[in-house]
């Protein structure tokens, strides 16, 4: 048997979810995170509760009872030297953070291959893609110089396409699966990195979760391909629902925003899927709108980024703002994602303006 890959996870939030999925496989994890969750992770572990179908209680993921073992830290407690892989499960405005930062940039000089499980690309990400002014699109990145010492040939994308929550007055280190899809990951540029992400995901594969009924197979899979386009088929999820439930009188619901009127989640859908393909994208690494719409009907929350918004964040991650810069290059536009833009935009001022 070759010995257990060494993964490093910048976010203990969702990317616990990820966590779950190596530790069963018998990988060794360390979570990035707040002091406080760290310290909650390595006393008691973590707990991941997600649905399998044809049971009727989801199966819950305890961390201290799985194959693999998991640590967690702060981000200036963590050599990135130690690790085959890191990945990238914060938010895009956290990274600028100081502790943050500084674990990043140590990153970067490392050349450790890093997959992103972020909304937001990292920019290095993007400069694999030909026939874009890169650096025409960082006003949609809260601090885009930290991604400037990374090699593109070492990062890639993997489409956050599972839904997690930390539930309501729950601790910090339970996580409640409401969508189990799987994770969809572009191949890197680098052969060996790209081989190593096949270990992984015939490793996650393979493994069972030991149910009193005997070995269960387990939902949300991490699945690579080699088309770096696959991963951009979450922009279209995002802009037909996620962003749209920023509204002027306050957030709403995914399922809503997406149903109340179909026809125009529809057409904002097919715009940010055409123009995914015309950046290069095969029709076929899209996702059909239809089986986006029947997703979204059970997500009955609004989404992350509407509720920060409203909850007073000064930054959110702006895919919005990334796909409308993206097709300005391309001389596209629809008119109800520009109306989106200035909404968030608008937002955002006013909570700046009431923190300052």
């Amino acid at each position: 048997m070759p010995e257990p890959l060494n993964v490093l996870i910048l976010g203990a939030s969702y990317g616990s979810l990820l966590a779950s999925k190596l530790l069963l496989a018998g990988h060794d994890v360390r979570l990035v995170c707040l002091p406080e969750e760290a310290e909650l992770i390595n006393r008691e572990g973590f707990r991941v509760r997600l649905p399998v179908r044809g049971r009727p209680e989801p199966v819950e993921l305890d961390s201290r009872q799985l194959p693999g073992r998991v640590s967690a830290s702060g981000p200036l407690e963590t050599d990135p030297e130690r690790y085959d892989l890191v990945g990238l499960a914060m938010q895009e405005p956290q990274y600028r953070s100081p502790g943050v930062r500084t674990l990043l940039e140590s990153i970067a000089r490392s050349r450790r291959p890093c997959l992103s499980i972020m909304n937001m690309p990292p920019l290095p990400y993007l400069r694999r893609i030909p026939g874009l002014d890169h650096d025409a699109l960082k006003p949609a990145y809260t601090d885009a110089a930290l991604w400037d010492a990374f090699d593109p040939a070492q990062v890639t994308l993997c489409s956050p396409d599972p839904q997690a929550v930390r539930p309501p007055n729950e601790p910090a280190n339970r996580l409640l699966v409401t969508l189990p899809t799987n994770f969809k990951a572009a191949a890197f540029a680098d052969a060996a990195n790209t081989a190593l992400l096949a270990r992984l995901q015939a490793d996650i594969d393979a493994s069972r979760f030991a149910a009193p009924e005997g070995p269960v197979e387990l939902p949300v899979k991490l699945k690579l391909h080699a088309s770096i386009f696959v991963p951009l088929a979450k922009w279209a999820m995002l802009l037909a629902g996620n962003y749209r439930c920023v509204t002027p009188t306050g957030p709403r619901e995914i399922n809503r925003t997406v149903h109340d009127n179909l026809d125009e989640s529809r057409s904002v859908y097919d715009f940010v899927a055409g123009l995914c393909v015309s950046l290069g994208a095969d029709p076929s690494d899209m996702v059909p709108f239809e089986k986006y719409a029947a997703a979204a009907q059970g997500l009955s929350r609004p989404s992350s980024a509407a509720r920060a918004l409203f909850a007073g964040a000064q930054n959110i991650e702006r895919a919005d703002k990334l796909v409308q810069l993206i097709g300005r290059q391309k001389g596209k536009s629809h008119p109800v994602l520009d109306a989106t833009v200035a909404l968030v935009d608008a937002q955002l001022q006013r909570n700046r303006a009431a923190a300052a």
